[in-house]
């Protein structure tokens, strides 16, 4: 059962606004750049007002980089929702590359924050530290999917190894100048993952 069947009308109004208010921040920030972009200018994007804004954002850069509480608790929601007999690697992909919508729209704003810190390292530290809280709420999830004592490192280093995958393949997908399916990226980068990363052959064909 996806979780966002359980969420109220409400709820789920509260979560698109929230993801058009990022997406349009972002889309800005890449085309115009980050110290000129103003509050009102991401509010008029999102077709929202400025105090709409300020209900979700205390500022324009956790708009870009930020995580809102109920996105987590969606997050957290989906992967134990996933099917019971689901390996963990393959649900925790399945959360990460496609959450509560398709792949092709997750991708793209895993995308976009992406090219954004690459851009503007200021945006580091908020962008490390809502990685930090996805993290967290995925292991808390994790341990109650598997039912794992709360010391068992299964899950953290389950977590850890994701979403180091996910911007692995973003990141490579991104240097080779967005060339070929991003999912196609990500399907790779689990699958080196899921086999115990061997080594890569070299240019040389040896391993």
């Amino acid at each position: 059962m996806p979780p966002t069947a359980t969420l109220s009308r409400r709820e789920r109004k509260k979560l698109e606004t929230h993801r058009a208010l990022s997406t349009a921040a972002r889309e800005l920030a890449l085309a115009s750049g980050l110290d000129g972009l103003t509050v009102e200018e991401i509010a008029d994007a999102a077709d929202v007002s400025v105090r709409t804004f300020f209900n979700y954002f205390s500022c324009k850069e956790e708009a870009l980089v930020g995580v809102e509480p109920a996105v987590l608790d969606e997050l957290g929601a989906e992967l134990e929702h996933r099917p019971a007999d689901e390996a963990p690697l393959d649900a925790l992909k399945a959360v990460l590359a496609s959450g509560v919508d398709d792949v092709e729209e997750a991708m793209r704003r895993w995308s976009l924050r992406t090219e954004l810190v690459r851009r503007h390292p200021s945006l580091l530290p908020r962008h490390l530290a809502a990685l930090a809280e996805i993290e967290a709420a995925l292991v808390r999830a994790l341990t109650a999917r598997l039912g794992t004592d709360p010391t068992d490192p299964f899950p953290a280093v389950a977590v850890a190894a994701a979403m180091g995958a996910l911007r692995a393949a973003v990141s490579s997908w991104e240097d080779a100048g967005r060339k070929g399916s991003l999912d196609d990226a990500v399907d790779a980068a689990f699958a080196t993952l899921a086999a115990g990363l061997p080594a890569p052959r070299t240019r040389k064909g040896r391993r």
